[in-house]
């Protein structure tokens, strides 16, 4: 009897049997069943095809997968690797200080200003002032208006014009009392970073403290412009998601290639800091029981 849609059942065909075998249903092969090697008969003990087995780290073994020899992994997901010698050796200089420095050192305590800011679980990582470039404009502002009154103030005087001569002076005040203001200002200025966040904290009188946690910055860039890289400040621009946020551009912070591969570090490498703040605090024990 002929199939509905295929020719007619003729037991002479030489590639019936042939046609029969290709259609048969692939059988599924348990890891379980050995290691690596299958019972059915259809693959004669072949090798497993199961998918996980080219995540071994050596031939294909059925059971030995992405969780194999080599391929321990965390609750993320990503393969856990220790921080070996070498890697931390670029991160910190030899003992004689001779060897360059990729990431900063770190500060161990926050000063009274950022410390305010820290909750206890938090890890202090560092703060930073303003690259002194900030305050261009005020003593530009404040070394033009000491010659400019100072020579008017002269003049008026010996002309015997008192109450001009009078009030120069006291304009020269004035412009030095706001000088005085920018640099206070400029002092209690501080960009801070954690093991959770990224903060910048300003204001003398009405103080502001805008933050961003490290989870959620997507992107992060520094600029610097030939200035910037003569004096070595730049500008820190920061994204999260698309999103408004308080704390997006960071203007004349100073160091700011260093700077920039300790927030990615942080973000990225935090276990590599760990060990590298235990390298040091161990070799700081050991200088001092010496």
């Amino acid at each position: 009897m002929g199939s509905p849609s295929g020719p007619p059942y003729d037991p002479d065909d030489p590639d019936r049997a042939r046609r029969e075998r290709d259609t048969e249903p692939i059988p599924r092969i348990d890891p379980d069943d050995g290691p690596g090697y299958g019972t059915g008969a259809a693959y004669g003990g072949g090798p497993s095809l199961s998918d996980d087995a080219a995540f071994g780290d050596g031939p294909g073994y059925a059971g030995e997968g992405r969780s194999g020899r080599g391929w321990a992994r965390d609750p993320e997901g990503y393969p856990e690797q220790p921080i070996s010698e070498e890697e931390l050796a670029g991160l910190r200089a030899d003992a004689s200080g001779m060897a360059p420095r990729r990431v900063l050192p770190m500060e161990d305590e926050p000063s009274a200003l950022a410390a305010r800011y820290l909750f206890p679980t938090e890890r202090f990582r560092g703060e930073w002032k303003r690259h002194w470039v900030h305050l261009t404009t005020p003593i530009i502002v404040g070394v033009a208006a000491t010659f400019v009154l100072g020579y008017l103030s002269g003049f008026l005087a010996g002309q015997d014009v008192g109450a001009l001569t009078t009030v120069a002076v006291l304009l020269w005040f004035g412009v030095m009392g706001w000088v005085a203001w920018r640099v206070a200002d400029w002092w209690y200025d501080r960009f801070i970073l954690t093991n959770k966040r990224v903060m910048v904290v300003n204001g003398i009188i009405t103080r502001r403290v805008a933050m961003m946690p490290l989870v959620r910055v997507t992107d992060m860039k520094y600029e610097q412009t030939p200035s910037g890289r003569a004096l070595n400040y730049g500008t820190f621009v920061l994204e999260s998601a698309g999103q408004e946020q308080a704390l997006r551009e960071i203007k004349n912070l100073p160091n700011p290639n260093e700077l920039y591969l300790r927030v990615v570090e942080e973000m990225y490498e935090p276990q590599a800091v760990e060990a590298r703040i235990g390298k040091e605090q161990d070799e700081a024990k050991a200088d001092d029981g010496a």
